[in-house]
């Protein structure tokens, strides 16, 4: 979708940045987004207590929404979290004790809050709980009010569901129920709070159409949806996942310095792209750093990595974590204040820990043989010295300043203190 289709400036600067996959009905949403203000929502789901860099573009829509005086609805599925949303999986997720699903309702909050302004203005986005509805739910009302509007057949041709079954792994009948609930959503958050949009990851467009054919079947309103693309990195890897895990948007999860290097690390055929997704800087000039080459692509990287970390760490943290990776990469000092800091007892380092155990205890290797391969390689540095030997013994005597600096590879550091 080219931006001049367009009229409303949401929908111009959303298709100019990339956001914009698939739309049931695009020119209708232009029209009535020049009319006056959308609500409009994402689910999200309680699987963890924060959310992390694969759900970032569809927070990203959501504070692009707001910034064009928009109402943006976060919906929290603290009911169809005791189901699972099947989609794309390989199998079904393990049930959740009630008060699991409470602390990582909490935790999802939090995210969102550094990322967007709730309150009580026109623009403010809204936090809202399918729980106060589903909970309430009787099932036959359900099966006969909503249900009989579900094709099973169609159901069955969804990519989500038919990849699943394709693969022999199976779909529970709880699972299955998914669509319908999040269908339902749709319909209560439009007669409960006007919401006329629903916005979710290409992989969730089988589920909002459903949503959409709920409401104009049962209610005669028409709504829309609008999917972001699936998003990879050029080398086609996943994008949020690194070797290490999920890069996770919670700072209880991974430090602004962590969260700074992963953006850093960025391929340089995804510079542009993701300066336009991920940070607010006017497309012209993310059109210039895309357009650099050579060493001068770091340069852009730079301005990635600080801008990303700005809108989830804020704009002190961000540019504190340039400076500890200028201090780390460019002088070699050990004090950055930002690095990762793992705490030991000052008697356990006196008495010596080889520098492998060290490895796996700070995180910085999964297993001591993993450790012992990434030493022999000549990827572990003590105080940027290379370790030679993987039974070396490391003690209060290697510390520098207040810290002794352990890394694993270039990317990954961790600043050893002790405990007080």
């Amino acid at each position: 979708m080219v931006e001049t289709e367009f009229r409303s400036p949401f929908m111009q600067e959303a298709a100019a940045r990339g956001f914009i996959f698939q739309c049931t009905d695009p020119q209708g949403l232009d029209a009535l987004m020049v009319q006056g203000p959308v609500g409009a929502y994402i689910g999200f789901d309680p699987t963890a207590d924060s959310l992390h860099v694969g759900s970032l573009i569809q927070i990203m829509l959501l504070r692009l929404l707001q910034r064009h005086g928009h109402r943006p609805f976060a919906l929290m599925g603290g009911g169809t979290a005791r189901i699972g949303d099947p989609s794309f999986r390989e199998e079904a997720r393990r049930l959740m004790t009630e008060d699991i699903i409470q602390t990582n309702l909490a935790g999802i909050e939090s995210c969102l809050r550094q990322f967007l302004t709730f309150g009580n203005a026109p623009s403010d986005a809204r936090l809202v709980n399918n729980a106060d509805w589903l909970d309430k739910l009787a099932y036959i009302d359900l099966l006969r009010d909503v249900g009989v509007h579900f094709s099973i057949s169609r159901m069955l041709a969804f990519d989500s569901v038919r990849s699943r079954l394709e693969r022999e792994q199976g779909l529970t009948f709880l699972e299955f129920n998914y669509s319908i609930l999040q269908s339902y959503d749709f319909r209560e958050l439009n007669r409960r709070q006007g919401v006329q949009l629903q916005l979710g990851g290409s992989d969730q467009w089988g589920n909002i159409v459903s949503g959409v054919e709920l409401v104009r079947r049962t209610d005669q309103t028409a709504v829309m949806g609008l999917t972001t693309p699936l998003l990879t990195t050029a080398s086609g890897a996943k994008m949020g996942k690194t070797a290490n895990g999920a890069v996770w948007l919670s700072p209880e999860r991974m430090s602004a310095f962590d969260y700074w290097q992963f953006w850093r690390n960025t391929e340089d055929a995804d510079v542009g792209r993701f300066l336009r997704l991920f940070t607010e800087l006017p497309l012209e000039e993310c059109a210039r750093l895309e357009a650099m080459t050579g060493a001068d692509i770091n340069d852009a990287k730079k301005v990635l990595a600080t801008e990303a970390t700005a809108l989830c760490h804020g704009r002190v943290a961000a540019l504190a974590a340039a400076e500890a990776a200028r201090q780390t990469f460019e002088e070699g000092r050990v004090t950055a204040a930002d690095l990762p800091v793992h705490t030991m007892p000052a008697a356990q380092l006196a008495e010596g820990v080889p520098v492998f155990r060290l490895l796996v205890e700070t995180g910085l290797a999964k297993t001591n043989g993993e450790a012992r391969r990434l030493v022999r390689g000549g990827g572990a540095r003590l105080n940027t010295v290379v370790v030679e030997d993987e039974n070396r013994v490391i003690s209060t005597q290697d510390m520098v300043d207040d810290g002794i600096r352990l890394s694993a590879g270039r990317k990954h550091h961790i600043l050893i203190k002790l405990e007080d």
